[in-house]
């Protein structure tokens, strides 16, 4: 494979060898020779180049899920969680370095993408220890005269399709379940962030994944490959991490082959605080919910709903929190806030700040690009946002919090559920009666109650709507990963 060396730096963090695809586990150029470049979002440079799978690969990939799918089911659950367990403490020995891969090719300031990489991990960790608890049920029949047996077994070779914004939480969300469930894979990561995966992947066959349990194919070919793979009956699931419209493809081409499907799509979360809000832990939750991965992330608070009480101190106090962030490339000392993934998003984040501007929103804080090279945004507060202004309908992805008020219950609610989204929501208040009323009347999947923070590897996340269906983590994660077999047994 051809392209341009390496610097030193990144060259120690993916040797040359894991810049290809992997297939049947063998690291190999695509078919065609074909490279594609990924850049470094904090200048728009070229950090390397990746081999281009093509519908050929794809295929050749499958064919090795297919052959290793039988003697991977049949491996006892106790080695497959002890092969994750030792992924777990590899990740963990490195995580510095898949830190820096990964602020390098993402932009995410170094700190931010160790806790990636933490929180990610807890998925391998997790899915340890829940291999060897995959299992079925025995009674008797109700009527008596027979015995019911239920079985678990793994749904066969899956089709997993991750995001850029998290290179590695969104990979080891899918790969955890899958390997715990007796599963076999292909991955196409995404194209803008490769480099995290391939490095994944690398880990995972030191730590003893046989060959062809796991297949890498990084690809600017999405539409086609997933095309030939859904075609083929072999396939028996897909898992897609991503926007909405994509999601529908898929969904739509897992229909001939019925495929279980698990989307976990676009998000449009409200952040609701009340009158009765501790207003400085309202904050510093909103500049989690809102800035974490500079606001690229489908659970980041979108739309802040304030009541109408509140809302000038609230946007104060927050605008303070965003203008004093330093904005850098993410892996220099002292940045706060990175560069978005590119041009295009920069760009979408302008226009929706520029509309809701000539709606009639106020600047609190932000509101431009600043001069210099790279993809970069400032943080943003915007007050008097309409509700129905563009920003309050699209998903922001970046870093600007949208303030919209309220005057009562009743109208929060009605607000927050205007949209075809429902993933994540926050809600800030002191009131355990609306506490209640609001995990209850709110049309989310996830309901975060006076934290910014809701993401678990322990507990169930997905969401309802146009956000998608299935569950990643918890003890309902692995559920997607396997069937059920009843066997009628004879009373004895």
């Amino acid at each position: 494979m051809t392209g341009p060396d390496l610097t030193p730096d990144l060259a120690a963090l993916l040797p040359d060898e894991h810049r290809r695809l992997l297939v049947g586990g063998r690291w190999r150029d695509a078919e065609d020779g074909a490279t594609f470049a990924v850049h470094d979002p904090a200048d728009g440079s070229v950090l390397t180049r990746v081999a281009d799978a093509s519908v050929g690969d794809a295929v050749e990939a499958l064919d090795a899920a297919v052959a290793a799918q039988a003697g991977w089911a049949a491996t006892p659950p106790r080695e497959r969680g002890e092969i994750l367990r030792r992924a777990f403490e590899m990740i963990a020995d490195r995580a510095d370095d898949l830190a820096m891969l990964m602020s390098l090719e993402m932009g995410k300031t170094v700190k931010e993408a160790k806790g990636e990489v933490g929180y990610g991990n807890e998925f391998f960790r997790w899915y340890s220890e829940e291999a060897v608890r995959i299992h079925g049920r025995w009674m008797q029949a109700p009527a008596g005269g027979s015995r019911l047996l239920t079985i678990k077994k793994p749904v066969g070779p899956c089709f997993f399709v991750t995001p850029w914004n998290f290179p590695l939480a969104m990979g080891t969300r899918k790969i955890g379940p899958a390997v715990a469930a007796g599963c076999t894979m292909v991955i196409k990561p995404a194209a803008q962030t490769p480099l995290t995966m391939l490095a994944l992947a690398a880990i995972l066959g030191e730590a003893g994944l046989p060959d062809g349990v796991l297949n890498v194919l990084p690809s600017t070919h999405a539409k086609e490959m997933s095309q030939a793979l859904q075609g083929d009956d072999r396939l028996r699931k897909v898992s897609f991490t991503g926007s909405t419209g994509v999601g529908r493809t898929l969904v739509r081409q897992s229909a001939d082959q019925l495929q279980r499907v698990s989307m976990e799509l676009g998000g449009n979360a409200p952040f609701l605080v009340f009158a009765d809000a501790d207003l400085d832990a309202a904050v510093d939750g909103a500049m989690v919910a809102k800035m974490r991965n500079m606001g690229e992330a489908c659970t980041a608070a979108n739309r802040f709903l304030v009541h109408q009480d509140v809302a000038a101190e609230f946007a104060e106090k927050l605008a303070a929190r965003m203008g004093g962030l330093t904005l850098g490339r993410g892996q220099d000392d002292g940045v706060d806030v990175g560069p978005l993934i590119d041009e295009d998003a920069v760009d979408s984040v302008a226009r929706l700040v520029t509309d809701a501007v000539h709606d009639g929103a106020r600047v609190v804080t932000g509101g431009a690009r600043p001069d210099g090279a790279g993809w970069f945004y400032q943080p943003t507060v915007l007050l008097d946002v309409p509700a129905d202004s563009a920003i309050n309908t699209e998903e922001i992805f970046g870093p600007v919090a949208p303030i919209t008020t309220f005057s009562t219950e009743e109208e929060a609610v009605a607000a927050a559920n205007a949209t075809e989204y429902g993933l994540a929501s926050y809600v800030y208040t002191r009131d355990l009666s609306r506490t209640i009323r609001m995990a209850e009347s709110l049309d989310f999947g996830m309901v975060g109650v006076n934290t910014g923070l809701i993401s678990n590897p322990a507990a169930p996340f997905g969401g309802v709507k146009a956000s998608g269906f299935g569950r990643e983590g918890g003890f309902e994660g692995i559920e997607e990963y396997l069937e059920t077999t009843y066997v009628a047994l004879p009373a004895t």
